[in-house]
């Protein structure tokens, strides 16, 4: 399981920290008080690359070692550097609902010989499970797409032991279209506006005329 160090934060300014190459964190859970910390910038980028949102991490430094799961992290919207992250403590043997990402894998038949085009309806799914049975990802096969309008569902995701979808099995995860070709209309010029204005109105002066003729 990955680790990371964390230490007792002092009152002091993140960007005093931050130049000191660490970074403010929180840590809390349902049985856990909210405590505020610092981790190691570096040594938090490196992990959370690894772990994800959906991966427990194990965090140690101060007194007895916590299970938890990186629950939010803030970016900087510039230099998209971690700036605080929280650390949601996991009880043990109790499950926990994570969104976890979709990696999609294989070629698709229907794409790759019928020149059908590929949909991803979805890119996460949250799941119910025990912290050790947390994936980092959970994979989707598209090469089972052999046809066109072919589908894959929820229920046909292959989930860690025990887990447990929160979504509905006939929802659906990614499928094929067929591909349709768009009818672009040409872009109607001023001269053509003009000679449509003129032809309507000449239809609704012969209209007139000819009901004229009818009353007479």
């Amino acid at each position: 399981m990955l680790k990371l160090t964390i230490k007792k934060r002092e009152t002091g300014k993140a960007a005093k920290l931050r130049a000191a190459g660490e970074m403010p964190a929180v840590f809390y859970g349902a049985k856990e008080p909210s405590t505020s910390v610092t981790v190691s910038e570096k040594a938090f980028e490196k992990l959370w690359r690894e772990a994800g949102e959906s991966s427990v991490i194990t965090l140690e430094g101060l007194g007895e070692e916590k299970e938890a799961l990186i629950h939010d992290v803030d970016v900087d919207p510039v230099t998209e550097r971690p700036r605080h992250a929280d650390f949601y403590i996991v009880e043990k043997g109790q499950t926990v609902k994570v969104g976890v990402p979709l990696e999609f894998t294989g070629v698709s038949p229907a794409v790759k010989d019928l020149g059908g085009i590929l949909i991803k309806v979805m890119h996460e799914i949250e799941i119910e499970a025990l912290p050790k049975n947390l994936p980092h990802e959970i994979e989707v096969d598209i090469s089972k797409l052999a046809e066109l309008n072919s589908k894959i569902y929820v229920k046909d995701l292959v989930l860690p032991e025990g887990a447990v979808a929160e979504a509905d099995g006939e929802e659906v995860v990614a499928l094929v279209e067929e591909y349709k070709e768009e009818v672009v209309e040409p872009e109607r010029t001023l001269e053509d506006i003009e000679v449509a204005e003129r032809g309507k109105k000449e239809e609704e002066g012969e209209g007139e005329a000819a009901a004229e003729e009818k009353n007479e």
